[in-house]
């Protein structure tokens, strides 16, 4: 289930997403209101764009990711149907597989959700392995 539509500014290992939040969306509840784990799952697509996007850059696979930990999230504010969001994401730290990704949600200019999500990506081998 895509949550974001595009990528929009990339430097370094860090980027920013823009999306938007449909009416429609399975994840909206009934007052308009998109479930806050949504948020959390925001912030790694954005990070797999990003990531996505330097791997293309640099001639390599795109590789496959698997969110597998939510960090030190806090939830400032409530997300809506309708609602335009910029996600940005930085990458904190990297080991063994591993990245720690540092993410913001806003509206407009209120800082909506910020924390930290932890990301394993598959590694060049086992990325082929898959497709096979």
């Amino acid at each position: 289930m895509c949550l974001i539509d595009r990528l929009i500014e990339f430097k370094d290992q860090s980027g920013t997403v823009e999306a938007s939040v449909p009416f429609e969306h399975a994840l909206v509840a009934g007052d308009g209101r998109l479930d806050s784990l949504a948020i959390a799952e925001m912030i790694a697509q954005s990070y797999a764009a990003v990531k996505g996007y330097d791997d293309r850059r640099t001639g390599q696979p795109v590789k496959q990711g698997f969110l597998v930990g939510i960090r030190k999230i806090q939830f400032r504010g409530a997300v809506y149907a309708g609602d335009l969001l910029r996600i940005n994401v930085k990458t904190v730290g990297s080991i063994a597989g591993f990245a720690v990704v540092a993410g913001t949600v806003i509206r407009h200019q209120e800082l909506l959700a910020e924390g930290e999500i932890k990301l394993w990506i598959q590694a060049n081998d086992q990325a082929e392995a898959t497709r096979q």
